[in-house]
């Protein structure tokens, strides 16, 4: 295990790991502990009640942060024609079809949302080995597989997030900037939460929502009084 900083251990020591905190007391309290040298990420981490081995209780879906993210969202575009050229006046930084599935699959990887038009995934099918594992993988459900691509930038660059459960049964997304105030981002974490609730596989039984965190880049967790 990785040693710690001075200034890990002493935001830990703030933070009491038995408690659970309203969400803005939790955010507040994150933000008064000692910073790092850049404008960290507030992440949420939430333990759901899924079995990952079962295709019927994974979960995966993308929803729009009301306040935004407060960070430039690099986007690609697999689409030709009107599609390709809408695309790039909504912002998507590289548009292009086999062109640019070569770039990638030979190991450029600088981006965070891949969309594609549907008739584009005969291309996006041969990256699935190196889009999956980082979750970049175009998706139905995730609103990244759409015939318009345009809106689907918009939506992306203003603020909306991609999850699905990990291998342990967790799902990750950040909820902006620790400079955000507390209160946008308690309702960015509302929006996520509520929109997570409604995803729940009918396969689960018993408690869905079992544990909910937030943290900073490189501060601790706190655990949000939430659910079970």
């Amino acid at each position: 295990m990785p040693k710690r900083s001075k200034r890990f251990e002493k935001a830990t020591a703030q933070v009491d790991r038995n408690k659970k905190y309203d969400a803005v007391e939790a955010i507040e309290l994150l933000q008064s502990l000692p910073a790092a040298k850049f404008d960290e990420t507030v992440d949420v981490v939430v333990k759901l009640g899924v079995d990952p081995r079962k295709s019927d209780q994974l979960v995966r879906g993308a929803v729009s942060l009301p306040k935004g993210l407060g960070k430039d969202v690099k986007i690609v575009v697999f689409a030709e024609g009107d599609k390709a050229d809408a695309a790039r006046e909504a912002g998507a930084d590289e548009v292009g079809s086999d062109d640019l599935a070569d770039k990638i699959a030979g190991g450029w990887l600088d981006f965070d949302v891949v969309i594609a038009s549907p008739d584009m995934m005969k291309h996006v099918g041969k990256l699935g080995r190196v889009l999956g594992p980082q979750g970049k993988m175009p998706s139905p459900k995730s609103g990244t597989v759409t015939p318009n691509v345009a809106e689907a930038v918009l939506e992306f660059k203003a603020g909306k997030v991609e999850f699905r459960t990990d291998a342990g049964g967790n799902v990750h997304a950040p909820l902006g900037k620790r400079s955000f105030a507390a209160g946008d981002l308690a309702a960015n974490l509302s929006a996520f939460l509520t929109h997570l609730e409604g995803l729940r596989p009918p396969a689960v039984k018993g408690i869905y929502m079992r544990k909910v965190s937030v943290s900073t880049t490189m501060g601790p967790g706190a655990w949000i009084n939430y659910g079970a």
